[in-house]
């Protein structure tokens, strides 16, 4: 079995996807191997030679393994502009590849301008032209050399030489390949790689799974279009179907601490390990409109807070973090309310829901004392209207007196807001803009976007609908706003009036380049 994370994802801390399938793997006996590629491909590409064309980038060529060592450098992050610069001639490195190729690349990103991740065919056409793919030279080279290094079924040798096999173990001896595909900017290349390897290994079994394959196969109709290049998909958590595919016995618990071992931990672009860990699948809020977790149905799955603080004990003997990362959608009470019982000695962050437990001083008191350096809350809105006909479950005045307390407590705080949801027009618009500025001095980072309407959402009926993305894969549908407030006014008012009040343009000079909340927390300490 063969377990690899994709370019292009932020190559600032090691795949916890991969590491909790790994996790379960070992536990159950199952021999694998471990490639990142995305770290591997994007070191890859800055090893190459290239030639400059204008200042910048002969800057940028010049400084490349100073500004590498830099992101690795605890002290870089004592200046953010040191930081800032590091990191955007890293980018501008990684772009000049593809500038001329209609790639639009970057530490953290991949536009195709002709091949679009939501649509099959484009995907499909990626498989067959792997070559085309600015990592081609890289994985032409490096996916025969982990294919040979990964561990195959001991009679997997003998059965390729023998003319009658049982059709079951036949399928058993293939070569297991699995992708965790969880973002956009991973498909194209994920594709890429599938087709260079079911064009020089014909045997393989490949098998795709992660966050943006769930959300495909929860798209309405859902029909696989990738029969005889992808042989499975699995929608959800992957551990048991994984476990199931391979056909091992799953006697006793299921779930098993996440395995990091295999991860090459010093290549990351951070000043240490970020440890990412999650403590469930799902939110368990799981009330609010037009959220896509509501929308795909996916269920809440937690880990119970005692095993989850066992586990990340072990993690923290065995790897020595530098912070840890929680990738809950919101992380539960319960569990916060552990880490504060039981430190683990090592800064965290993550998501949080606006609740009633951060109105309580002193459990903010605890939470900073527990190593929390930052929550990232989804405020949405600074509207209550807004705010209860999305089911939020946020009140206005309670956020307000969370806020207080959360920065009082030394705690940073990443506002989450969305605008151009159907209940909200310009007036609720500046209503959010009048909040951020009246508390400002508690808000230390601002991230802003535009609302998408998911395709499968049980709301999307009470609106006149067009496609949104031009593909069969799309995951949102374009809407008609009931009062008028479309993409077009949304995106103005942000870039013109939002974005350009001085108190707001303050908070969003903050955000690191590129890496935003994934460095965010590094600039805390």
């Amino acid at each position: 079995m063969l377990l690899i994370h994709p370019p292009i994802a932020k190559p600032c801390e090691p795949p916890a996807g991969v590491a909790r399938l790994s996790g379960a793997l070992t536990a159950h006996g199952i021999s694998h191997y471990v490639v990142d590629t995305n770290i591997e491909g994007l070191l890859s590409l800055l090893k190459r030679p290239r030639m400059a064309s204008d200042t910048w980038s002969h800057r940028a060529i010049k400084h490349l393994s100073e500004n590498i060592a830099a992101l690795r450098d605890i002290q870089t992050y004592q200046s953010f502009g040191h930081y800032s610069q590091a990191v955007r001639d890293l980018n501008r490195v990684i772009a000049m590849f593809t500038k001329d190729k209609g790639i639009i690349m970057g530490l953290t990103d991949y536009h195709h301008k002709r091949l679009s991740p939501a649509r099959s065919a484009d995907l499909i056409f990626a498989a067959e032209h792997p070559e085309i793919n600015p990592f081609y030279d890289y994985f032409k080279r490096r996916i025969p050399e982990i294919i040979e290094a990964a561990p195959v079924p001991q009679n997997y040798q003998k059965q390729k030489g023998l003319t009658e096999v049982s059709g079951y173990e036949k399928e058993r001896s293939r070569p297991v390949i699995g992708f965790s595909l969880n973002y956009l900017s991973q498909a194209i290349c994920t594709f890429a790689m599938i087709g260079f390897m079911k064009r020089e290994f014909r045997d393989i079994k490949i098998v795709i799974g992660g966050s943006l394959v769930s959300s495909w196969m929860a798209r309405p109709g859902w029909k696989n279009p990738f029969v005889g290049l992808v042989d499975h998909m699995i929608a959800g958590p992957g551990e048991r179907p994984l476990l199931d595919l391979l056909r091992a016995s799953q006697s006793g618990k299921l779930y098993s601490e996440p395995d990091y071992s295999t991860m090459p931990f010093h290549d990351y672009l951070s000043p240490g390990l970020i440890l990412p860990y999650s403590g469930a699948s799902g939110c368990y809020w799981h009330q609010c409109s037009f959220c896509p977790e509501t929308a795909e149905e996916n269920s809440y799955i937690p880990i119970p807070a005692q095993q989850a603080m066992q586990d990340l004990s072990a993690l923290v003997h065995k790897t020595s973090p530098i912070l840890l990362h929680f990738l809950d959608c919101a992380i539960n009470p319960a569990f916060m309310y552990a880490l504060v019982d039981k430190p683990l000695g090592v800064p965290w962050y993550g998501f949080a829901r606006i609740s009633k437990d951060f109105l309580d001083t002193d459990f903010c008191m605890q939470l900073k004392q527990s190593g929390c350096v930052m929550l990232m809350l989804g405020l949405e809105s600074g509207d209550q209207g807004v705010l209860d006909k999305m089911r939020k479950g946020i009140d206005l005045t309670m956020a307000s007196r969370v806020l207080r307390n959360l920065h009082k407590a030394g705690i940073a705080i990443y506002v989450y807001l969305l605008f151009g949801t159907p209940p909200e027009t310009i007036i609720e618009a500046r209503r959010t803009l009048d909040f951020v500025v009246q508390h400002s001095n508690a808000i230390s980072f601002l991230n802003l976007a535009i609302f998408n309407m998911p395709l499968c959402g049980s709301n999307v009926k009470d609106f006149a609908t067009e496609q949104f993305y031009e593909g069969d894969l799309s995951l949102y549908t374009s809407f008609k706003h009931p009062l008028g407030w479309d993409r077009k006014l949304v995106r103005f008012f942000l870039e013109n009036e939002f974005r350009r009040h001085p108190i707001v343009s303050s908070i969003l000079k903050t955000e690191p380049p590129y890496f935003t909340s994934n460095h965010a927390a590094l600039f805390t300490r």
